[in-house]
């Protein structure tokens, strides 16, 4: 999952200038921070050099994430935002991903950090797409300023994992409030990420949103205690991005969990594959989520049309037995 051209480009120009050791060790400092203090409200990215730092690695990651997230969310629903409304933007990341996948009228982004509003201005500016040139940024906290914009598709990556106890239930509900069609929630894939969502779930159907991704089902989430729902992003690193982190590989892997939640009743996966399909000779074992709860299925060269459909499959991915079988 590869960040556009120009996206690259232009972080590449923002490096310019700056030493690489300063850049990778605001990228570590900005790590540490991101682990320890989550969760407490804290301010944890403050200036524009660690601004750079957090571009280079972290954008790819967040862009790969909500990227593969919108892009299931949108294979199955029956709508198409013209405009976004990317809360607490970071950098932007975000607002690229889903200007990849559609054609956006407006783009509105809320940041309470400058350096972060700074960087993501300047990154937009060298869009291909008016959407992102002219795009909105907004000094907004989500823990003191109330959310007064409304959009088509409104996108949160990477966000209640910040706040407080205290301010997530608020947040999700004021998201689903500046909500038109589509609300779109991207965390990170551990059980902390699995836990935030399944309380957006139970607050989201609360209040009359509907599903669309990646449950295939509305009632209680099957997973088992000590187990969590989570998919994983292959993104390509930059030689820059492998300098900050020591990394000697050409990508590396994002885990990440997400809920597509719709105003109006969307069509859902009759199954959804959650873990990484096990393929042998002949044969392909998927543990799948359905309607009817988790379990395994084994699939064969006799099933055809399905065994083809499988053996392309990956976790994450949606599997349905009435496609395949009318092939």
């Amino acid at each position: 999952m590869e960040m556009p051209y120009e996206l690259r480009l232009a972080i590449e120009q923002q490096s310019q200038g700056l030493k690489h050791t300063q850049l990778k060790q605001d990228a570590q400092t900005i790590s540490s921070r991101y682990r320890l203090e989550s969760g407490q409200g804290k301010r944890l990215l403050t200036r524009e050099n660690e601004a750079v730092s957090y571009s280079i690695a972290r954008m790819p990651a967040t862009y790969g994430a909500v990227h593969a997230s919108l892009g299931y969310a949108l294979d199955l629903a029956d709508c198409q935002p013209r405009s976004l409304l990317d809360v607490g933007a970071g950098t932007g990341a975000a607002s690229w991903a889903a200007n990849a996948l559609l054609h956006l009228d407006r783009v509105e982004c809320l940041e309470r950090e400058e350096a972060m509003r700074s960087i993501g201005q300047r990154l937009m500016k060298e869009s291909h797409s008016a959407a992102l040139r002219e795009a909105g940024w907004h000094r907004h906290d989500l823990v003191q300023d109330r959310v007064a914009s409304r959009a088509d598709l409104v996108v949160a990556s990477y966000v209640l994992n910040e706040l407080s106890d205290s301010d997530r239930k608020r947040t999700v509900e004021e998201l689903w409030q500046a909500t038109d069609m589509l609300l779109l929630l991207v965390e990170p894939g551990t059980p902390a990420g699995y836990a935030n969502l399944l309380m957006a779930r139970s607050a989201l159907l609360e209040r009359g949103g509907h599903l669309v991704a990646p449950c295939p089902h509305e009632a209680l989430c099957p997973m088992g205690a000590g187990d969590w729902c989570h998919f994983k992003a292959r993104v390509p690193r930059s030689r820059l991005h492998r300098q900050l982190k020591d990394g000697d590989a050409p990508y590396e892997d994002e885990k990440y969990i997400y809920m597509a939640v719709a105003r109006s009743s969307q069509p859902r996966a009759e199954a959804r594959i959650v873990r990484h399909p096990l393929k042998e000779k002949g044969r392909i074992t998927l543990e799948l989520c359905r309607p009817e709860g988790l379990g395994k299925h084994e699939v064969t060269k006799k099933d055809g049309p399905l065994f083809k459909a499988a053996r392309k499959s990956d976790c994450g991915d949606e599997l349905s037995f009435h496609d395949s079988a009318s092939e």
